[in-house]
């Protein structure tokens, strides 16, 4: 039994072209675990404080301003892209070697903006060292209340996180598969551990059964296979 991320499972396959596993032959889907949003943050001095304000500062200067992410292919890489695909802007992706980096070239002003994991990001800007707009989630953060979600901030369906599956090697009986989901379950809806994951910035988010937990995997991997094949992005 083992813990996947949306990278693992929905990204690498498509692009890569061979991995070390399988991730639909190897495993059987047991459970969700959690949801870990991205936040789409800007450097304070650029003027936009809202998505469209955002968007129209990007279209109004096409191709010249930036974004930057942990590396190409990453998680951040192609939220970045979703956010450009979807809302029609042209950015120049920077990529760094690390998330850490990325931020501070932010913060700096050497980037425009950069979509990081939430728990990386939402101190920085309670501390007013960079702007948060908006988070990628479709629903808005339990620990950032106050952010709005780009879907509801003009573009709706947007919908990216950073998510964590507990998956089982293929072949596991559909008894111990069930049981175990119940468990998990139980387990995350405890008030203790479910603090403890907000305080991180993750989202609980066991309330999946093994199907309805692989109905989301196979979206999520059409998804990211489709914007991977569309905006011709290439991994490090």
């Amino acid at each position: 039994i083992g813990l996947v991320t949306v990278s693992m499972f929905c990204m690498a396959p498509a692009l890569y072209a061979t991995l070390p596993y399988d991730p639909v032959k190897g495993f059987s889907p047991m459970s969700g675990m959690a949801v870990w949003p991205n936040m789409l943050v800007v450097n304070n001095d650029v003027p936009a404080k809202t998505v469209p304000e955002l968007i129209a500062l990007l279209k109004a200067k096409p191709g010249k301003l930036n974004m930057a992410s942990s590396g190409s292919g990453t998680t951040i890489h192609l939220a970045g892209e979703m956010f450009k695909q979807m809302t029609g802007t042209d950015m120049v992706h920077v990529p760094y070697k690390g998330s850490a980096p990325a931020v501070a070239d932010v913060i700096g002003g050497r980037v425009t903006m950069m979509m990081p994991g939430i728990g990386s990001a939402i101190n920085l800007a309670r501390d007013k060292k960079l702007r948060a707009i908006a988070v990628t989630t479709a629903r808005r953060a339990t620990g950032a209340p106050d952010i709005p979600t780009v879907a509801e901030s003009g573009i709706p369906g947007f919908d990216v996180a950073t998510w964590e599956s507990i998956q089982a090697p293929a072949g596991t009986p559909v008894e111990a598969i069930n049981w175990l989901n119940t468990a998990i379950r139980e387990v995350v809806a405890g008030n203790e551990l479910r603090q403890k994951m907000i305080n991180l910035g993750f989202e609980p988010d066991a309330m999946k059964s093994p199907a309805e937990t692989a109905q989301f995997i196979r979206l999520e991997r059409q998804k990211w296979a489709k914007l991977v094949k569309e905006r011709n992005i290439k991994a490090e």
